[in-house]
């Protein structure tokens, strides 16, 4: 009787907001025991209570309400592919593979450019895709790792139905989140998918003949590993091996000092993107000096 309450005394709120979900802990812990699990769990109690506030609390409320969490409209879900005549599930309704575009890429202007890459690269290699457009929303990946299982739930049950109804069974994502949520949190609700990051896809077409293997590019690359894709995927290999496919015989592939499965963190996982974190006390600042350097 004379125990801590697990909430508030144990562990105080500001520390299970804090994680990342980056899953370090639990890669290395001895035991097998999940912290991250035992989190996301300690979170949705603090969810039930209303103890989620300001920035972060209205992102659930955009996602929930409109699909995504900057709550854009959904008809402005395909502004990325302008000129490029990307096909929709109902114009090309045999396609081999459904390119599951995520949040990010269709409204945020950088990460835009990335889903126009990938779609132009698969047009170069003839594959037979379709995206869902409008009628494709949130994961519901944050809202999961924050806590929220009831909007998890929502979004998740609203796709899996979509996807149903198209006949999909092989995804190419090039978002990690996206990735992990289609391939451990989906199974939950009824959606098995074989999933694919878009990096194992463009190496597939490459030793298929239907991509170049060489390239120009001059001078040092590198590459951050994804928290959910190194560490948690194990995927590290196929994006070193598109990479060192366009470096020039001048060009290099320079590593950080901490990759692969053994990568840093950039601190917006777990639903940390949506906190209001001054620039100067944000996790990711050691990770961009580290590439940088």
């Amino acid at each position: 009787s004379d125990a801590p309450q697990l909430h508030g005394e144990a562990v105080s709120a500001e520390a299970l907001w804090a994680c990342t979900t980056c899953n370090a802990c639990t890669d290395v812990c001895p035991l097998g025991v999940s912290p991250v699990g035992l989190i996301t769990d300690m979170r949705r109690h603090l969810i039930g209570m209303g103890e989620l506030r300001g920035a972060p609390a209205k992102s659930l409320e955009k996602t929930q309400r409109q699909g995504n969490p900057w709550g854009l409209p959904k008809e402005d879900r395909m502004a990325w592919a302008r000129d490029l005549h990307v096909p929709l599930v109902t114009d090309n309704p045999d396609f081999d593979i459904l390119y599951w575009v995520g949040c990010a890429a269709a409204y945020d202007a950088r990460a835009q450019k990335t889903a126009r890459a990938v779609v132009q690269l698969l047009q170069h290699a003839d594959v037979s895709f379709a995206v869902l457009g409008p009628k494709e929303r949130c994961l519901g990946e944050c809202a999961r790792r924050m806590g929220d299982e009831f909007v998890f739930t929502e979004l998740a049950e609203h796709n899996v139905g979509t996807l149903a109804s198209h006949s999909v069974k092989r995804i190419v994502t090039h978002c990690p989140h996206c990735l992990n949520s289609l391939r451990q949190d989906y199974p939950d609700v009824g959606g098995s998918y074989e999933v694919l990051h878009h990096t194992a896809l463009l190496e597939e077409l490459q030793a298929a003949g239907k991509l170049p293997t060489h390239g120009a590019v001059d001078g040092k690359v590198t590459f951050h590993d994804p928290c959910y894709l190194g560490r948690v995927h194990g995927e590290t290999e196929a994006p070193r091996s598109l990479l060192r496919s366009v470096l020039s015989e001048s060009g290099a592939l320079e590593e950080p000092a901490r990759h692969g499965q053994d990568t840093a963190c950039c601190g917006a996982g777990g639903g940390r993107m949506w906190f209001d974190d001054a620039p100067e006390t944000r996790v990711g600042r050691d990770r961009i000096e580290e590439l940088v350097e």
